[in-house]
């Protein structure tokens, strides 16, 4: 199984595959969720490229972690880092959903030159607050359902904004996010994460313009969900202004996060990944 051991000893989980002639993309997932968000697009990209997934300190096949405040976008961001010296990498391009997008932008700050380019999925600088109090509403807490099909059909009664999703699809999402086990279903990522986000909520957003603004003259995209209640039509519109040159692409009927293999999300990748 690959993995590494980061600075503060946890065992982080990831898979390498595939290769190409330009930088390795690295695939970062949203909040709760892990590298199987990625199972949709990995056909389209690993024709090309090297394709790196990891799963963050906490989800999916990855340790938890004995202080859940190292649940952290700054953490986070280090054990990227740490991952790209244990794969004695230089530089990756970051395919960042939601949270994965706000670790991208951090890099910037952080490290910019290990950046080849960002392409960000239904994430911006500005979080509409409709978006967040629907994490927050989820976060941490298993569903009441008796099983994994039962959670499908919850998932795709209660997620908004998704259109025309076939049963298959909330089958795959509800195996990828659930597991069964004697006492009923159990997620697949720490639930200390709950108190790591509302801990650090009690406290104002920092502005996260300048975060954006750090990936100034790196090839840059944005894929929105055109039902999303995460990242509005007007923070996408000033992200816009602010880089022109930026790739958009907007999925009709999905909302927070679009699955990326959508004609409109793939046009967007396939031109972002013509500027690496």
């Amino acid at each position: 199984m690959p993995e590494f051991r980061t600075s503060d000893n946890l065992r982080l989980w990831y898979e390498d595959q595939g290769e190409g002639d330009g930088p390795p993309i690295l695939c970062l997932a949203g909040l709760t969720r892990n590298s199987t968000d990625f199972d949709y697009v990995l056909p389209y990209l690993l024709g090309e490229h090297r394709v790196i997934r990891l799963d963050y300190r906490g989800r999916g096949k990855s340790q938890r972690s004995p202080d859940y405040k190292t649940y952290s976008i700054p953490t986070e961001a280090r054990d990227v880092l740490e991952l790209l010296a244990h794969l004695g990498l230089e530089q990756v391009a970051v395919l960042g959903t939601s949270r994965g997008g706000l670790i991208a932008m951090s890099l910037a700050l952080m490290a910019k030159a290990r950046l080849a380019g960002v392409c960000l999925v239904d994430i911006g600088p500005e979080l509409a607050p409709e978006g967040l109090q629907a994490i927050a509403d989820y976060l941490g807490k298993p569903p009441e359902a008796a099983n994994l099909a039962e959670a499908a059909l919850m998932r795709a009664a209660l997620l908004s904004g998704f259109e025309n999703v076939p049963p298959s699809r909330w089958q795959e999402e509800a195996e990828k996010h659930y597991r069964e086990t004697p006492e009923g279903l159990a997620l697949t990522y720490d639930a200390k994460l709950r108190d790591a986000v509302l801990e650090g909520g009690a406290q104002p957003l920092p502005d996260l313009w300048p975060l954006f603004d750090a990936l100034a003259g790196l090839p840059l995209a944005c894929i929105r969900g055109a039902n999303s209640d995460l990242l509005t039509p007007e923070t996408l519109a000033e992200m816009q202004r602010r880089r022109p040159d930026m790739i958009v692409g907007e999925v009709a009927g999905r909302g927070h996060v679009p699955f990326l293999d959508e004609p409109e999300a793939l046009e967007a990748l396939n031109e972002w990944t013509l500027l690496l």
